[in-house]
């Protein structure tokens, strides 16, 4: 088995040029979805290439865990898990405030589901409007730019 990696700890600034990254393009990267998994891995790559700070939270790891591991497959999540946090820059961590202000976002956007709402809380918390997601349930919240991973790619 395969020691993890310890994590800088990096110290929270606002991050207005930062891009967030959604669990999905991690796990679609990691995938075996043909259609996603070339475009997540080529919009990861470009992002690994770029001079963008790239973020996201303790929440999209969670996700990443939890998926693979429903699925039995603990070697996959190693590889996605330690693939996320290679490349980002800041994982944030998710706090009680964030979950106050998820709770807020849930009430005000109801097709919103509860994990989406704790990353535009801890994007808010931030200063960070983009995030690189397949999910469109994003598009309705103000605060939040989404980018698809598909015009993320041809940009």
């Amino acid at each position: 088995m395969t020691e993890p990696l310890p994590h800088p700890v990096a110290q929270p600034v606002e991050s207005p040029g930062a891009i967030f990254v959604d669990a999905n393009v991690f796990m679609y990267a990691g995938g075996v979805d043909v259609r996603w998994r070339e475009t997540c891995d080529a919009a990861l790559g470009r992002l690994q290439k770029s001079k963008v700070r790239v973020v996201t939270n303790a929440e999209v790891l969670q996700e990443i865990l939890h998926r693979y591991f429903s699925q039995q497959r603990p070697g996959d999540a190693q590889t996605v898990h330690r693939a996320a946090r290679e490349l980002c820059d800041e994982i944030i961590p998710v706090t009680e405030g964030h979950t106050n202000r998820a709770l807020a976002l849930l009430l005000e956007h109801q097709q919103l589901p509860a994990r989406d709402a704790i990353h535009v809380a801890t994007m808010e918390d931030r200063g960070i409007r983009t995030i690189l997601s397949v999910d469109q349930d994003f598009d309705p919240v103000p605060s939040v730019d989404r980018i698809d991973p598909r015009d993320f790619v041809r940009a």
